[in-house]
C-alpha cells in the first residue's frame, strides 16, 4: 500500500504559500516601480517644446492675418486670458476677446500679423513667455489706412489637454526706427 507523500515526509509543507509569497513580492515591486515612474517628473525638453510653441504661434498669426475664422483665432487664448493693447481697454476673458476679434475682423482695412521669438519656459515647463513684433493696419483719420509697428510679450500656459494657449498678451508701440 502506498502512503501519500506528506505522510512519508514528516517535514513536507505544501509549496503554495512560498509561491504566493514570491509572486506577491514581485507584484509589489512591479507596482512600486510603476507608481514611482508615474509620479516622477519628466525631463522637460525646452528645445523641442520651444519649436512646438513657435509653430503654434505662427499658425495662430496666420489665422489672424486671414481675418476669417473668429472662433479658431479665439481658441488660442485661455478662458481667463487678458489682452492689453495700446489705446484700448483691457479685454479679459474669452467673451470680451471674442467681441474684440469680431469687431476687428469686421473693420474695413484691418489686418494684423506678428512674429514671436525666443520662448522662455518656467522650470516645470507649464508656462512660457515670448517677445514679438506686430504689424497692425487700421483705418486712418483721412480715410486711408495706417500701419502701427508694435512690440509685445505673450505669456503661454500648457493646458491639461497638452495644448499651449495664450493667457496674457501685451503690446505697445515700437520706438521709431532711425531715420523715420
Amino acid at each position: 500500500m502506498t502512503r501519500p507523500l506528506a505522510a512519508r515526509l514528516p517535514d513536507y509543507k505544501p509549496q503554495t504559500t512560498d509561491y504566493l509569497t514570491q509572486v506577491s513580492r514581485y507584484l509589489f515591486l512591479i507596482l512600486l516601480a510603476l507608481a514611482l515612474d508615474c509620479c516622477s517628473e519628466r525631463q522637460f525638453d525646452s528645445k523641442t517644446e520651444g519649436a512646438k510653441l513657435l509653430r503654434r504661434d505662427a499658425e495662430w498669426a496666420d489665422l489672424a492675418t486671414a481675418g476669417k475664422d473668429v472662433e479658431k483665432v479665439v481658441s488660442y487664448w485661455t478662458e481667463d486670458a487678458v489682452l492689453l493693447f495700446p489705446g484700448q481697454p483691457v479685454f479679459e476673458g474669452k467673451a470680451a476677446i471674442r467681441a474684440y476679434v469680431t469687431a476687428s475682423f469686421n473693420t474695413p482695412g484691418f489686418k494684423i500679423h506678428w512674429l514671436s521669438q525666443k520662448p522662455v519656459f518656467s522650470p516645470d515647463g507649464k508656462f512660457a513667455y515670448m517677445r514679438g513684433t506686430d504689424e497692425l493696419t487700421l483705418p486712418g483719420p483721412d480715410g486711408g489706412t495706417i500701419t502701427l509697428h508694435l512690440r509685445g510679450i505673450s505669456v503661454w500656459r500648457l493646458d491639461p489637454d497638452k495644448q499651449w494657449r495664450c493667457v496674457v498678451d501685451i503690446s505697445n508701440a515700437a520706438p521709431p526706427t532711425p531715420g523715420s
